[in-house]
């Protein structure tokens, strides 16, 4: 999906590129493996399982496939987008010059918002895990500090440079696919269940006589899924001939992340005993007595160890990509305290002040998480609102910026096909984000039940109040708003 360049596309090109501070350290297959950590099929599968189960019944498990070509759309169209501009942060410098500085500053605040919160979902979702592995109680409390111990782990190895982060992405990659392949032909050899057909058995689940409210509830596990491949364009300027690479990583992340994850939740659902203990809330935590059930108490845990290398990996990939993003957003003096975020350590080849940030806050945000009974529920959900906006405020600024004239010109275009996929892209991004902030809990407070929604405004109403009251976004002299030819 090539394309000649144009002269409509000269404005904005590759040359015109900020210099940069980052060495070109990552691999090809590096930067592959960060996006692949950062989507992580063990994780995203392992966390929501129990719950997409228990609220879906099997087909949940189609959620995938929905997700999966919807986000194959936005991938189509970041990889436009990175070809063109390979620059550190992602979203944040894309919209800057799709669109301009104020639509920029807001969609790089909306997804560092999203990215530190996804930190701490991730982070928080292991804790569990931990207490099962080294054999204590998980309760609330001991979740939320083994939630602090893998942020501050995940730090240490980023503040070790693009060469540790390269290497701890392929070994989560590694470890995390071969684990995932490993543990579900061992479930489906010696613990199989049920048959295939199981996954358009709905068990009797309904609201008001259909099915569907069911499965968009439970369709959370497959939106959770698919995001991530944007971490492999947050690293572009530590990736030679990002063009050409990074698209492809792009799109790989999607293929083999998306196949993994299916796999692993297929095999876990076949796996099951009792589906309907689980649709009725007798059996709260299904892969952990599945896991134990099939393998013993000591194979379990060493499937607990594959799985915390998997999460870990994902915290890891997820703080890069957040530190980047914080430090690009300083480097155009976007936000307070710029002068110290932008602050890069030549020795490391890293953005110091910035990973700090992307610990700090996340481990606040799971100490502030004790004050909620269903925490992880409400995290992951923004989590998700957070990053799919901000998406969607790229996809909208690209569709834009072609209807006024822009003709991608980097590596990798969609050609005539490339408003058609915008579009498409653009309408699925609409529909996940009503899905996700759908209130669907009617027996809960109204501040409650709406809380992702809510969530998502103080989030944009802090950010709006914060641009027009200190004018950051007017504040960097970066190129803004120069995709569009000028008249």
């Amino acid at each position: 999906m090539t394309g000649p360049q144009t002269p409509a596309a000269s404005a904005g090109t590759p040359e015109d590129q900020p210099a940069s501070e980052f060495r070109k350290d990552m691999s090809p297959w590096a930067n592959f493996a960060l996006g692949f950590t950062y989507l992580s099929p063990v994780v995203s599968t392992y966390t929501l399982f129990g719950t997409a189960l228990a609220t879906g019944g099997p087909p949940m498990i189609w959620a995938f496939l929905l997700a999966g070509c919807g986000q194959f759309l936005v991938a189509l169209v970041f990889g436009e987008i990175v070809a063109q501009y390979p620059i550190a942060g992602g979203v944040y410098p894309w919209a800057r010059r799709l669109w301009g500085k104020r639509w920029a500053w807001m969609t790089g605040w909306v997804y560092m918002w999203a990215l530190l919160v996804t930190i701490t979902s991730v982070a928080y979702g292991a804790g569990p895990f931990i207490a099962i592995l080294f054999g204590f109680s998980p309760t609330v409390h001991t979740t939320v500090l083994c939630t602090a111990v893998l942020i501050v782990v995940a730090v240490v190895i980023n503040y070790a440079g693009t060469k540790a982060l390269s290497a701890a992405a392929l070994i989560g990659f590694s470890g995390e696919l071969i684990g995932a392949l490993v543990v579900g032909i061992y479930l489906l050899s010696t613990h199989r269940a049920h048959g295939i057909g199981v996954i358009v058995d709905t068990y009797g689940i309904s609201e008001n006589g259909s099915y569907a409210p069911a499965f968009l509830a439970a369709a959370i596990i497959g939106f959770y899924q698919y995001y991530g491949f944007e971490a492999c364009g947050d690293t572009a300027e530590e990736v030679a001939h990002p063009g050409r690479v990074i698209p492809r990583a792009m799109r790989r992340t999607i293929y083999i992340g998306g196949a993994a994850a299916t796999f692993t939740c297929m095999s876990l659902l076949l796996s099951v005993t009792d589906i309907s203990a689980v649709i009725s809330g007798k059996d709260t935590d299904p892969v952990v007595h599945l896991l134990y059930d099939a393998m013993g108490e000591t194979g379990a845990r060493l499937v607990m160890a594959v799985v915390l290398i998997s999460f870990l990996s994902c915290t890891i990939s997820l703080q890069a990509a957040a530190g980047r993003l914080i430090y690009s957003y300083a480097r155009d003096e976007m936000i307070v305290g710029h002068r110290l975020l932008r602050q890069f350590s030549h020795a490391r080849a890293v953005p110091g002040y910035a990973l700090l940030v992307a610990a700090v806050v996340p481990m606040l945000i799971a100490f502030g998480s004790l004050v909620s009974e269903d925490a992880l529920t409400k995290i992951v959900s923004f989590a998700i609102l957070g990053i799919y906006a901000s998406f969607q405020m790229v996809v909208l600024a690209a569709l834009r910026a072609r209807l006024k004239g822009w003709r991608p010109a980097g590596e990798f275009t969609l050609g005539r096909w490339g408003i058609a996929v915008n579009a498409t892209a653009l309408a699925y991004g609409i529909f996940a984000i009503i899905n996700i902030s759908w209130a669907r809990n009617p027996q809960e407070p109204w501040y409650d039940n709406w809380i992702v929604l809510l969530c998502g405004a103080v989030v944009l109403g802090v950010g709006l109040l914060y641009m027009f009251t200190t004018h950051h976004y007017g504040r960097g002299d970066a190129p803004a708003g120069d995709a569009v030819p000028k008249n």
